[in-house]
């Protein structure tokens, strides 16, 4: 990186911090912190979901993914009208018709406290998990662009943990959705300019493929009964369906902003939104990681290391970023890259704030005399959370598997199970208490058994492929939970335990 690459890289950080204070100057209350006061738009939301859920994500697994593995993965974005259906029609009329900071709140109605809290510190293992991992994986990315070590990675994360839970603690919701925009914004162009730099250098779209490439691409059939296949079609469709109507569902991360939305019709349209940028975001990443194959195919003496391509698959893409783009270029991307991190910390800090706030301070009796303290606490708790983030963050390099695979193994494992939570209490007048505590560990452990089956059961030794692959993590999570859940609810029919 040069020296305009590094400026333009610190402009992006300190505007941050400009609308945090901007938008945290008149904040009197913990709900225009947290929920915008209920009449933000449905379009900024939308694309704030988008930042929030897919960033990083999208930004370091889908072209690694599609360059060393095969493009079938991207056929989970046909999944998305089904998800629009369930979520927009049947799900948010029955959550807009109570307001509520905590999504928890909805379930102590109807099960109890217990079930509340269960919700609540499952929320919290989920997005503190989450957010250290993303963390992690975009630190490692840009310690490659900008040509350090593994020992830069500590520091990278510190950074980006600095800016991202200081704009988030002083200005709350409406500090993160409007970065969220900016942040989407670096992020889809970054990939843009990838592309069209890799047709610049190559004269043309020759980097396009136009058969299957059998010595690089992993068999990808639409269906397989053998459960170690890695990726299949209706693998990708079910668990993105299910991922992302289940984070939709029961994860305040989404639910905090359809109440910052004024009514279901704008939450409807807040998810329209959110789909409708991840498939064009994503099928473009896709595109970077054709780009990327081609490129590096036609000019193999470019590669980094003395491993295969496909073995270098993850690192192409902030290979490619550090060292074939001119100037300016380098700086926008890189931008990206940080802003795609600092977009998955800033809703997981607020959103976990919220949470701690309403559903512990304030449920069990220790609330601030004073609006003005209540802001206080929150931006105080904020900053705690984060500094937790980064130290998580340390731990994440000792899970196995490329970028998509760790972050199907993290992200996925308790997804379901929250999402259960809100199934019963909602949609099924018989479920009780100890009905759905049993549920949900049963879920939890068969989806943990699936992330961590090489671990647990040990891996092919010839394929090196886990027992049961990751796309089935939230399938079966499902089906164990649901029939459990029923089953346990009618043996144990008392209501509530509270």
């Amino acid at each position: 990186m040069t020296i305009v690459d590094w400026i333009i890289l610190c402009c992006y950080a300190v505007s941050t911090i400009v609308l945090g204070w901007y938008f945290g100057r008149k904040q009197a209350s913990t709900n225009e912190y947290f929920v915008g006061s209920g009449r933000m738009n449905p379009l900024l939301i939308g694309v704030s979901l988008f930042a929030t859920l897919l960033s990083t994500i999208s930004y370091l697994a889908i072209p690694g993914e599609v360059l060393g593995k095969g493009p079938i993965y991207l056929t989970y974005y046909l999944a998305y009208p089904f998800v629009f259906f369930v979520a927009g029609f049947l799900i948010l009329p029955v959550y807009m018709r109570q307001r509520v900071t905590s999504a928890y709140e909805l379930l102590e109605d109807q099960l109890g406290i217990s079930v509340r809290l269960l919700g609540v510190f499952m929320f919290l293992a989920l997005r503190l998990v989450w957010m250290s991992l993303l963390v992690f994986l975009t630190a490692k990315a840009i310690a490659i662009m900008i040509g350090a070590g593994e020992e830069a990675v500590p520091w990278i994360v510190l950074v980006t943990g600095i800016f991202a839970v200081t704009y988030t603690s002083l200005g709350g919701l409406r500090a993160v959705v409007i970065t969220d925009l900016m942040q989407t914004i670096l992020l889809y162009g970054g990939a843009l300019l990838v592309i069209g730099t890799v047709t610049w250098k190559m004269g043309g779209f020759a980097w396009f493929p136009t058969e299957w490439q059998a010595d690089i691409w992993d068999r990808q059939p639409v269906f397989s009964l053998d459960p170690a296949t890695r990726i299949t079609v209706v693998g990708s469709l079910l668990s993105m369906f299910l991922w992302t109507t289940c984070t939709l569902a029961g994860d305040q991360v989404s639910v905090q902003r359809f109440m910052a939305t004024k009514d279901a019709a704008a939450a409807r349209r807040a998810i329209a939104m959110q789909l409708g940028v991840g498939t064009v975001v994503g099928v473009t990443l896709g595109i970077v990681g054709f780009a990327l194959l081609g490129f590096f195919q036609a000019q193999p003496e470019l590669l980094p290391g003395t491993e295969s391509l496909k073995e270098q698959a993850d690192e192409m893409f902030p290979h490619f970023i550090a060292f074939h783009l001119p100037p300016v270029i380098t700086g926008l991307v890189v931008s990206g890259l940080f802003a795609a991190a600092m977009s998955s910390i800033d809703s997981g800090v607020n959103s976990i704030t919220a949470v701690t706030m309403t559903d512990l301070l304030d449920r069990f009796g220790r609330k601030p005399k004073t609006e003005r303290e209540h802001v206080l606490y929150a931006r105080l708790l904020a900053a705690g959370i984060g500094v937790t983030v980064v130290l998580l963050s340390m731990t994440m390099k000792y899970i196995p598997g490329n970028f998509m695979a760790v972050t199907n193994k993290t992200v996925n494992l308790l997804t379901v199970p929250i999402a259960l939570l809100f199934f019963f209490a909602l949609f099924v007048p018989f479920a009780s208490t100890t009905g759905v505590w049993i549920a949900t560990i049963a879920g939890a452990i068969a989806a943990a058994l699936v992330a961590f089956s090489g671990v647990i059961f040990g891996v092919d030794p010839e394929t090196g492929l886990d027992p049961v692959s990751f796309q089935w993590i939230s399938p079966v999570a499902l089906v164990v939970g649901v029939t459990v859940g029923l089953v346990a609810s009618k043996l144990f029919p008392n209501r509530r335990t509270s």
